[in-house]
């Protein structure tokens, strides 16, 4: 069972987390702080497997924290929650560290979705893990070299997958999608996610148009990604309509879109409302659709 610390400097915040934690049986609750700086001293002592914690905090903020209990050698995940839309704070945390974010207030269906997924992931990590370790002695004492035959997959490989989950493999926006994470996993590793047109125009690029078109063509690929990351929500919203257990709905839907859209998607389809032109979060879609790309690849590595 996955054990859990929490810091947020709000006291009620702390026990919803805590009660929604415990009642879902999704794991114990072995520490709890009020501030950024007590956070630190806490999850040293506890070494819980997840932190919750909180984005903004008066003494320290989350992001402050995570990267001083990183340098002190503490590894478990994290799991930001906030109630800022902040584009470039959210960015900053997702690259300090931070593997899921939770939307406040706090919302007990968005809670157990999301950490029911860390859980997941937790479980498929330490089996691999394992995995690895029993590979490792095979080499050792002379076994198959299963380890070192093994092929690395190329980005568009271990793309694939993901857009099939969602329903868009097929899109022509999807091809678009590829180009850009191809190029910033190439050449952005460390440098977060450049603006939105620049991406779009790196995409225009790619499909050969002469210098004087791209701008054009970049508006070309903006409808384009648009239209494949509604058809995406629309997909993940029916699925969670049919089961809401679903692992690709409790892995996708808190992960890659605002909570608000999926839920206002899941109306209007369980209605049976004419589709609204909506608006869909593109920039947050990319920056995960990039960084679960490059978890799977170091996992490969």
């Amino acid at each position: 069972m996955l054990s859990f610390g929490i810091v947020d400097d709000d006291a009620v915040s702390r026990l919803m987390l805590q009660t929604i934690i415990e009642k879902a049986g999704l794991g114990e609750v072995v520490g709890t702080a009020g501030s950024g700086t007590e956070g630190e001293k806490v999850l040293l002592e506890t070494s819980p497997d997840v932190v919750v914690i909180d984005l903004l905090m008066p003494d320290q903020d989350g992001i402050e924290t995570i990267i001083r209990l990183k340098e002190r050698g503490f590894q478990g995940k994290y799991v930001m929650i906030s109630q800022i839309e902040n584009k470039e704070m959210i960015g900053k945390a997702y690259q300090a560290g931070v593997e899921f974010y939770i939307q406040k207030p706090i919302n007990k269906i968005e809670v157990e979705a999301v950490l029911s997924k860390v859980n997941e992931q937790w479980k498929i990590s330490r089996s691999l893990n394992e995995i690895k370790e029993s590979l490792t002695k095979l080499s050792l004492l002379g076994g198959t070299g299963l380890e070192t035959a093994r092929k690395k997959r190329t980005t568009r490989e271990i793309m694939q997958p993901i857009l099939m989950d969602m329903g868009i493999v097929g899109d022509s926006g999807s091809r678009d999608l590829m180009e850009i994470i191809e190029h910033l996993i190439r050449y952005h590793k460390a440098d977060g996610i450049p603006p939105l047109k620049e991406l779009y125009e790196i995409a225009a690029r790619a499909t050969k148009v002469h210098e004087a078109e791209v701008e054009k063509e970049g508006k070309a690929v903006e409808q384009r990604i648009r239209r494949t990351v509604m058809v995406a929500l629309t997909n993940i919203a029916s699925i969670g309509l049919t089961d809401y257990s679903n692992p690709k709905f409790e892995h996708y839907a808190p992960l890659y879109f605002e909570f608000q859209d999926v839920r206002l998607k899941m109306k209007e389809i369980d209605e049976n409302e004419k589709p609204e032109k909506g608006k869909v979060n593109i920039k947050k879609f990319l920056q995960v659709l990039y960084l679960e790309v490059m978890d799977k690849m170091r996992s490969e590595q």
